[in-house]
């Protein structure tokens, strides 16, 4: 464990950005590669800066984070304005999927913070220093990280005609300001996709030996995961990346940690005050299966997806994972008693929501990251029973997941916060090279062939985002 901080106490002023425009909504402001991101449907938080960052390995990592969170807000020196979830002090935070990855998990509090909420929009800025903050110093602060050319007009002022770019509107130079690499003319700008870890064929094998264990009894579901690497020679815009994610995923949550990218269909947990949600998806079909099929794509959605014994039960299995880990935080519980079809654009989900008020556990409502430890990992994204299925991913995949199918998002001093599970991501490992990651629920009817194909259906979000698609 080891953390990164000036002494002293942290100082937040958040401010309202009223009376002002954001063509795009927030994802206009993804124009960095190092920018920290949740956004869903032009909402969230966006992060710039860096005054201080926890690390962890192992089993306590969620635990260990949030006594270093809760120590570092305690005696927090906040001005809010706009009080609202996600404002004064906020972190951004992505851990390792296993206890046993050796990928460091990490909370981040950035310098400024821009967020957007139900049409409510605000600034924070966070320091050690003991300067006083002021409203026209976070703006400029917030500038200094846009790079903006000095403007005689307030550059979040509101767009006018509406003629303007997104860039332009928040007082962004038209120039390239993406924070990617520009492209050499010369250089050789033909991008390659590789196997990772396994190849096709020997992760099908994997998928087959997990089958095999799963009819001897020892396990309901395993989760099994691949990667494929992708070199983009002209580099990694990973700022473009989170922007084309941001809109053509509306209904996932996009998000973007330390070079971890992605944008996620499943909520692992959203706490308001004592409130909490969580999405939970298993039972996938690729939105290509439709093509030529009679009825409408989700009548036949419906008939494939609602209707198959193997997909009900895949999603039945992570559902009742769920709720059964949190049951023991809850006073009260409501969760789907039928799945529905969750629409994207490359694939449909069966999908259940489950709403839960907090208990009092030990005196307290329990945190976001106390939930998350005991949460993590649903069966998902691991499998049931969790250590049976667990230690079969380590034997199978020949990877470290990092964080991968671990939790990403944000927390607040006051205890609210959004954790998605990294799904339909990469991680950024060199300036040209990503690494990109899909798995598969396995059950007793899984057929490794469509397992694979449902792989590719995945990686699609990330392989059209650096212009690889097809």
């Amino acid at each position: 464990m080891t953390s990164t901080f000036p002494a002293g106490i942290i100082k937040t002023l958040t401010v309202p950005l009223d009376g002002r425009s954001f063509p795009g909504g927030l994802p206009s402001f993804l124009v960095r590669d190092d920018v920290l991101c949740w956004t869903r449907r032009e909402a969230g938080l966006v992060g710039f800066g860096e005054i201080a960052r926890f690390t962890a390995t192992g089993p306590d990592r969620f635990l260990e984070a949030d006594i270093w969170w809760r120590h570092l807000v305690l005696e927090a020196d906040v001005t809010d304005t706009v009080d609202c979830p996600g404002t004064g002090p906020v972190a951004f935070g992505s851990f390792a999927f296993s206890k046993v990855s050796t990928h460091r998990s990490r909370l981040i509090v950035p310098e400024i913070v821009v967020g957007v909420r139900d049409g409510r929009a605000w600034l924070t800025q966070l320091t050690f220093d003991d300067g006083e903050l002021t409203e026209a110093g976070a703006l400029a602060a917030l500038e200094r990280w846009l790079d903006a050319d000095p403007l005689e007009a307030d550059p979040l002022d509101t767009v006018g005609d509406g003629s303007e770019t997104p860039a332009a509107a928040v007082g962004l130079p038209r120039s390239s300001r993406a924070g990617g690499h520009a492209a050499n003319p010369a250089a050789d700008v033909v991008p390659k996709l590789e196997t990772g870890s396994l190849s096709e064929h020997d992760w099908m094998a994997a998928v087959a030996a997990g089958v095999a264990e799963i009819r001897t009894g020892k396990l309901e579901k395993l989760v099994l995961a691949r990667d494929i690497v992708a070199t983009i020679p002209e580099g990694v815009n990973a700022a473009e990346i989170l922007r084309q994610l941001a809109s053509r995923y509306r209904e996932c949550w996009t998000y973007g940690v330390d070079g971890l990218v992605g944008s996620t269909p499943e909520m692992l947990i959203q706490v308001e005050g004592r409130t909490a949600q969580a999405r939970v998806l298993a039972g996938t079909l690729d939105r290509r299966d439709a093509e030529g099929m009679d009825g409408s794509p989700l009548e036949f959605a419906e008939r494939v997806l609602a209707g198959s014994e193997k997909q009900r039960h895949e999603h039945e299995i992570a559902i009742q994972s769920l709720t059964t880990q949190l049951a023991p935080f809850s006073e009260a519980m409501n969760a789907h008693s039928e799945p529905f079809i969750l629409e994207l654009p490359n694939v449909w989900h069966l999908a259940s929501d489950v709403k839960a008020e907090l208990t009092e556990v030990e005196g307290h409502v329990p945190t976001c990251l106390a939930l998350i430890n005991a949460l993590h990992p649903t069966a998902a994204v691991c499998g049931t029973p969790t250590t049976v299925a667990g230690a079969l991913i380590r034997k199978l995949e020949h990877m470290d997941r990092g964080p991968y199918a671990g939790p990403v998002g944000w927390l607040d001093a006051a205890g609210n916060g959004e954790w998605g599970i990294a799904l339909r991501g990469a991680v950024v490992e060199a300036p040209d090279t990503v690494r990109l990651y899909a798995g598969c629920g396995i059950v007793e009817g899984s057929h490794p062939e469509a397992e694979l194909a449902e792989t590719w259906a995945k990686f699609r979000p990330m392989l059209e985002s650096l212009g690889l698609g097809t």
